[in-house]
């Protein structure tokens, strides 16, 4: 059976249809075999990157088909059925404060995109908000288009929200989305990077002269990388996801390498900051988004800058009715409370080692362990202070003695 075609109308009909479900930008690009030149390129570059370590515990991205090949390494070698890709993007940026701006140092940061909420009753003058998960609700409205895309065009269709065997911001890119930054995010020149990416397989085949792709505008601007605490960056568009501090607040299960830790600072729940000093975003159409009125990307405004002795006195239930059907969810309320145990060390603030003592006594090790670590933290930086109070350097009786050395 011959698959359909993408036809210049119905590209037009998918686009505007994507915008008046909500969608701020949609592009289609092709599925390229697996044996084409530029399936086999992106295949090697992706196979050197999680042989080299850089994929860290994330033990989906690698895995592989029957014959070896990872099945992220080209569409169809999960689908190949699949000639096509359409991407549809929306966008979370909002006028609200950034991760590096000032902020009272016993707060926490939660990532932009965990934000998310929604009206229980958009007539509701009190605008009360429920959380919200971007999976949920770009895939209603994924399968949504492409449902009406059958009945369009015919052929058929798969909808992924960040849960495919797809490299989605390669696919973005490749569908004219914007262009792949330095920091590794797809980059709009008037959206930024604040873009949530969901795909629609298709079998329809899209015509080369139809592929339209978005210029590289980040120039010589580093500020991404020179901003990245951990070092993650590695080089322009290379990262080392077992750096980043994403991976290691919502992905990595069990313990943070206690070398990174200092450099996670506030961060709770993902991180910004490589797309908060990034030129483009700054001058976005921040809170601009096409969802309307009864959007399920407004903010929860308690999200933002939250303080770490609220998040930490959270019992099961507190955590399930503020994080309940939000991305925060999934990393579970133990995790969450040992990234705010390493940011109370990071803080400097002594009101925080009651808790942090309560938690060294916490049946749970890992948790126990990072609240150790950040009362010896805080400790060392009271004893710090203390001494620059003093203006003197602390003197250790019996340094010298039997082998012993200041630390």
């Amino acid at each position: 059976m011959t698959a359909g075609v993408w036809q210049s109308d119905l590209k037009q009909w998918f686009e505007q249809r994507s915008t008046a479900l909500g969608f701020d930008l949609a592009g289609i690009a092709a599925a390229d075999e697996p044996n084409s030149a530029a399936e086999a390129r992106d295949a090697t570059r992706f196979e050197a990157w999680v042989d080299a370590g850089r994929a860290g515990d994330m033990e989906y991205l690698k895995r592989r088909d029957e014959e070896g090949r990872l099945l992220r390494s080209a569409v169809q070698v999960a689908h190949p059925w699949a000639n096509s890709v359409a991407i549809c993007a929306m966008s979370y940026g909002k006028p609200e404060p950034l991760s590096i701006d000032q902020a009272p140092s016993t707060s926490g940061w939660i990532a932009r995109y965990a934000w998310s909420g929604q009206p229980l009753d958009p007539e509701s003058p009190t605008r009360q908000l429920r959380p919200t998960d971007y999976h949920d609700f770009l895939l209603t409205r994924l399968r949504q288009l492409a449902h009406e895309l059958g009945e369009r065009a015919g052929g058929e269709s798969k909808c992924y929200v960040d849960t495919g065997p797809l490299v989605e911001r390669s696919l973005a890119a490749r569908a004219g989305i914007g262009w792949i930054g330095k920091n590794t995010c797809v980059l709009n020149e008037g959206k930024g990077s604040w873009l949530l990416l969901g795909v629609i397989l298709s079998s329809l085949r899209l015509p080369a002269e139809m592929t339209v792709l978005a210029a590289d505008r980040c120039g010589s601007c580093t500020r991404c990388i020179d901003a990245c605490p951990t070092e993650a960056l590695t080089a322009p568009h290379q990262m080392d996801a077992s750096r980043c501090i994403a991976y290691l607040t919502i992905e990595k299960k069990g313990s943070i390498a206690a070398e990174l830790r200092e450099s996670i600072g506030r961060q709770v729940f993902g991180c910004d900051i490589c797309q908060d000093v990034c030129p483009w975003n700054q001058r976005s159409s921040n809170g601009r988004s096409n969802a309307g009125a009864a959007s399920p990307i407004q903010t929860r405004h308690e999200l933002i800058n939250p303080e770490l002795d609220w998040l930490a006195s959270m019992d099961a239930g507190t955590f399930r009715q503020w994080f309940k059907g939000s991305p925060i969810e999934r990393t579970r309320r133990a995790r969450l409370h040992r990234n705010v145990a390493i940011a109370m060390g990071n803080s400097g603030e002594q009101r925080f080692l009651a808790q942090l003592q309560a938690w060294c006594a916490e049946p749970d090790l890992v948790l126990a362990e990072a609240a150790s670590w950040a009362i010896d933290k805080l400790q060392a930086n009271e004893g710090s202070s203390a001494a620059q109070t003093a203006g003197t350097v602390p003197v250790y009786e019996g340094a010298a003695l039997d082998g012993y050395a200041p630390r």
